[in-house]
């Protein structure tokens, strides 16, 4: 991987993540086009997701904040509360990445038409989200935080949009917009981050200088450094569409996107 494919995949990386349309279905299609390894895209993923999840924390620094400020109090209030929910809405993906990790990853490895069809899924979620008529409920419930959190885990599928399964779930069940975007961003934190360490612990076993095959240390910081930036911009970005409930757009592009990553490679 040379520094503009990384530059490109970072800047990919920061989009998707936010936007819904499946940031790890459009890492495996530019993978795919580039001709990226397996131990070279998995090293190459980490790190960008990583970049990612400091630009939610940068982005939403001031919830962050609360949410450890009144978590520090040690009596129930609602920061407490939230974090309750976040931890709840983690239990299904912990389960999903503790027991069944190698299946999702040999799943990754299946080419293109898993992708393809998880993207039409994603299509589904965001037309069904925006068609149903929100109730408007005021806090997100722990038997919610748990449904979304099972939607989440699904979304480590290929193509499936984890924040587009998890927002348009949420809305589904009747949330606030504005709830359901930060909610959304929040609950990715920890997942995320405990992935990281456990394909960093996968990187070291097989050796780092197999996993830096054809990575370089400038190409990695120029993909961190991607992925960070474009992410800090999406995140704000998603919220204010989440909010303005424009989310039927990026349906159509997961269509469109699914549909061409199903036919093209049969065509070309």
């Amino acid at each position: 991987m040379d520094w503009l494919q990384a530059l490109v995949l970072g800047i990919l990386q920061g989009l998707t993540e936010y936007l819904p349309v499946s940031s790890s279905g459009h890492l495996a299609i530019g993978a795919h086009l580039f001709g990226l390894s397996g131990e070279e895209s998995l090293t190459f993923t980490v790190a960008v997701h990583v970049a990612t999840v400091l630009s939610t924390i940068v982005v939403l620094w001031h919830e962050i904040a609360w949410l450890l400020t009144d978590l520090f109090k040690l009596k129930w209030n609602d920061g407490t509360r939230y974090t309750l929910n976040i931890i709840i809405s983690m239990i299904p993906v912990g389960i999903v990445g503790l027991f069944f990790k190698d299946t999702i990853e040999d799943i990754f490895g299946s080419g293109l038409l898993v992708v393809g069809i998880c993207l039409l899924i994603t299509a589904l979620l965001l037309l069904f989200a925006h068609l149903a008529k929100p109730r408007q409920r005021s806090n997100i419930s722990p038997i919610h935080a748990f449904i979304i959190g099972l939607a989440q885990a699904v979304a480590v599928l290929p193509g499936l949009s984890r924040s587009g399964s998890t927002i348009a779930t949420g809305l589904l069940l009747g949330n606030k917009k504005e709830q359901m975007a930060q909610f959304s961003f929040l609950m990715v934190i920890p997942p995320i981050l405990g992935e990281a360490l456990l394909d960093t612990k996968k990187m070291v076993s097989m050796g780092m200088s197999e996993a830096m095959a054809g990575l370089s240390p400038t190409t990695l910081i120029v993909g961190f450094l991607a992925a960070f930036i474009v992410g800090c911009v999406a995140c704000r970005w998603m919220i204010g569409i989440v909010k303005r409930g424009k989310l039927v757009w990026f349906a159509a592009y997961c269509a469109v996107a699914g549909l061409l990553t199903i036919v093209l490679p049969y065509v070309l």
